[in-house]
C-alpha cells in the first residue's frame, strides 16, 4: 500500500442532505425497523457534527434541500455520480426513493453540469466507487441487489471510464459503498465475504495491498467512510479499523451516527462527491 503519509489530503467538493424529514417509515434493507423510534433532534445534531467535521478539514459542502415526504434523502451519496461536470443520475430500485432523483437532476442542472437521465436501475454512489488515478481512472461498480449491471455498461460510455463489476451477494452490504471505500487515488479497503468469490478475486488482482476489514468493522459501517487520501472520517463504532487506518498512515476521525445507522446509512451514505 502506499504510504499516505507521504501526502496531505486534498480538498474535496461534497453534497449533502440535512435530515429535516428523516424517519424509518419502511424496511427496504436488513437495517431498518420501523418499529424502533428515531430522534429526529438527535439525528440532525449528528449529522450537523459530520458535516463540521468535513469543513473543519477544508473540504467544501453544498447542501440539497431536504424535501417533505422523503424521509431517506439524507443519504445523498445514492442520487447521482459524477466524474469531470458529467453526472450519472439514480434510478432508485424502490419506489418509496424514486422522486429523490429529481431532486438531484435539479440540483446538478443548477450548476450546469451535463446531467445524464438513467434508464437503468441505479443508485449512484451507494454502487459507484471513483480511483481517478489506478488505472487511467477506474470506475468500481456494484451490482446484486439495487444497482443493475446493465448501468454499468451505460457508465462507461457516459463518463468514459472503465468499469469494473463487482457482485455484492451478503444482503447486509446491499450497497458497494458499505463494503469497500476508496482510501486515496490508487487504494481500497474492503470487506471480502461481502462479495462473491469471483469478485473476490478481482479485487486480489487489482488491489493486492488493499486494507481488508472483518466482519464486526463492516457491521459498524466502518467501510462507510469518506476520505480525501490522508484524513479518513468514519463512524465512531468502528474504533478497531481506525486503529488500522491510523497505522497505515491514515488520520481517523471519528463521529457518532447512531441515529442514521437505522435506516441502513452512515458517513459516505451522507455524503456525495461533487467532481467537477
Amino acid at each position: 500500500m502506499t504510504d499516505a503519509r507521504a501526502t496531505d489530503g486534498l480538498p474535496r467538493v461534497y453534497l449533502m442532505c440535512p435530515p429535516e424529514h428523516f424517519a424509518v417509515e419502511y424496511a427496504i434493507n436488513p437495517w431498518m425497523h420501523p418499529e424502533l423510534p428515531v430522534d429526529p433532534e438527535l439525528a440532525l445534531k449528528q449529522w450537523d457534527g459530520l458535516r463540521q467535521t468535513l469543513l473543519g478539514l477544508g473540504h467544501q459542502v453544498h447542501l440539497l434541500p431536504a424535501r417533505p415526504g422523503l424521509p431517506d434523502m439524507v443519504y445523498a451519496a445514492n442520487g447521482a455520480f459524477s466524474v469531470d461536470g458529467t453526472v450519472y443520475g439514480a434510478r432508485f430500485t424502490h419506489p418509496q426513493r424514486a422522486p429523490e432523483a429529481a431532486a438531484h437532476s435539479d440540483f446538478y442542472r443548477q450548476l450546469g453540469w451535463r446531467y445524464v437521465r438513467p434508464t437503468e436501475t441505479n443508485e449512484g454512489e451507494g454502487d459507484f466507487a471513483y480511483l481517478p488515478v489506478a488505472y487511467g481512472g477506474t470506475i468500481l461498480a456494484g451490482y446484486g441487489f439495487r444497482t443493475d449491471p446493465d448501468a454499468h455498461r451505460r457508465v462507461q460510455e457516459t463518463l468514459s471510464r472503465p468499469v469494473v463489476s463487482l457482485r455484492l451477494v451478503d444482503p447486509y452490504f446491499y450497497h458497494l459503498d458499505t463494503a469497500l471505500t476508496v482510501l486515496d487515488d490508487e487504494n481500497v479497503a474492503y470487506y471480502p465475504d461481502a462479495f462473491s468469490a469471483g469478485s473476490q478475486r478481482v479485487l486480489r488482482q487489482l488491489f493486492p495491498d488493499a486494507l481488508l476489514a472483518d466482519r464486526a468493522d463492516a457491521l459498524a459501517f466502518g467501510l462507510n467512510l469518506v476520505s480525501d487520501g490522508r484524513n479518513v472520517v468514519l463512524n465512531s463504532g468502528a474504533t478497531a479499523l481506525a486503529d488500522r487506518l491510523a497505522a497505515a498512515g491514515y488520520r481517523p476521525h471519528l463521529v457518532e451516527l447512531g441515529e442514521l445507522h437505522k435506516g441502513g446509512g452512515s458517513v459516505k451514505c451522507c455524503v456525495a462527491e461533487l467532481r467537477g
